[in-house]
C-alpha cells in the first residue's frame, strides 16, 4: 500500500473535504487514512526533531561565540597596555635625555658661580669657626676639669667619642623606630588598597556569575520544555504505531475467517494487508 506523498497531502489539506460516515468507507480507505496520518505523526515528530537539533546548535554556537569574544577582549586588553607602557617609555627617554642636556649646561653654567660662593662660604665657615672656638675655650676648661674629677677617661676627646657613641646609638634606635612606622603605615595602606580591589573585583564576578546563571537557568529551562515536547511526541507515535498493529490483526482475523467459512484457499501474503481486504 503506497504513501501519499508531501505534495499530495498539503493539496488534501488545502480542499474541502465532505464529511463522510466512517461506516460508509472501505476498510481500504480507512488504511489508507490511517497510515496517511502516521506518515503526517511521523513528518511532524522529524520536524521536531530537526528543530530541537538546531536550537542545541545553536546554543552551543552562542556559547563558542562568548568564549571567543572574552579572548579576543582579554588580547585586545593586554596588547594595549602593551602600547600604553612602550609610549610612556619612548616619552620618559625622550625626556630624560632632554633633561640631562639642560642639567649639563645648567651645570657647566652654574660651577663657576658655585665655586665662587663656596670659597666665599668657607672664608666665613673660618671666621665662625675661629669665633666659637674661642666661645668654647670655656667649656674645653671645664672638661677637662671633669675629666680630672671622675677618673674614668683617660681625656676629653675620649669621653666625648663615649657620649658620641651613645648619642648615636640613641639616633640609631630612633631612626630604626621612626621608618618600622613609616613601613608599618605603607603596609596599612597597600592592605587598604588590595581590600579595595579584591572588594571590586569581587562584586564584578558576583555579577558575571547571576548574569551566567540566569542563562543557565534559561537553557535549562528551554531544554526541559523540549524534553516534553519530545516524550509527548513519542507517546503519541508509540500510540499511532499500536493502533496501527490493530487495525492489521483485525483485518488478518476478518481475512482468516471469511476464507475459512467460505472454503477460498487463501494465498495472500500475511503482510499484504491491501490484498486481504480486497479477497473480503
Amino acid at each position: 500500500l503506497s504513501l501519499p506523498s508531501q505534495a499530495e497531502l498539503h493539496a488534501a489539506r488545502g480542499r474541502t473535504v465532505p464529511a463522510r460516515d466512517p461506516a460508509t468507507l472501505l476498510p481500504s480507505t480507512r488504511v489508507l487514512l490511517k497510515r496517511r496520518e502516521v506518515a503526517e505523526v511521523e513528518h511532524e515528530l522529524q520536524n521536531r526533531r530537526e528543530e530541537f537539533q538546531q536550537r542545541m546548535q545553536r546554543l552551543a554556537q552562542r556559547r563558542q561565540q562568548l568564549a571567543r569574544r572574552e579572548r579576543q577582549h582579554r588580547d585586545a586588553v593586554l596588547r594595549f597596555d602593551s602600547f600604553l607602557k612602550a609610549v610612556a617609555a619612548r616619552q620618559e627617554r625622550a625626556l630624560r635625555r632632554a633633561g640631562e642636556e639642560r642639567a649639563r649646561a645648567a651645570a657647566e653654567r652654574a660651577e663657576a658661580a658655585r665655586l665662587q660662593r663656596e670659597l666665599a662660604g668657607l672664608l666665613r665657615h673660618r671666621e665662625r669657626l675661629a669665633r666659637r672656638l674661642r666661645s668654647l675655650r670655656p667649656f674645653g676648661d671645664y672638661l677637662r676639669d671633669v675629666v680630672a674629677s671622675m677618673g674614668q677617661f683617660q681625656d676629653v676627646p675620649a669621653m666625648l667619642v663615649h657620649f658620641g657613641v651613645l648619642a648615636g646609638v640613641r639616633a640609631a634606635l630612633a631612626r630604626e623606630a621612626e621608618a618600622g612606622q613609616e613601613r608599618l603605615a605603607q603596609d596599612r595602606a597597600r592592605l587598604q588598597r588590595y581590600r579595595q580591589e579584591t572588594s571590586t573585583e569581587l562584586l564584578g564576578t558576583k555579577d558575571e556569575l547571576a548574569r551566567l546563571h540566569t542563562q543557565l537557568e534559561a537553557a535549562h529551562q528551554d531544554v526541559l520544555q523540549w524534553e516534553s515536547c519530545w516524550t509527548h511526541i513519542q507517546s503519541t507515535a508509540t500510540q499511532k504505531t499500536l493502533l496501527l498493529a490493530q487495525i492489521k490483526l483485525a483485518v488478518l482475523n476478518l481475512f482468516q475467517l471469511t476464507t475459512a467459512q467460505l472454503r477460498i484457499p487463501t494465498d495472500r501474503a500475511q503482510e499484504d494487508t491491501k490484498a486481504q481486504l480486497d479477497m473480503v
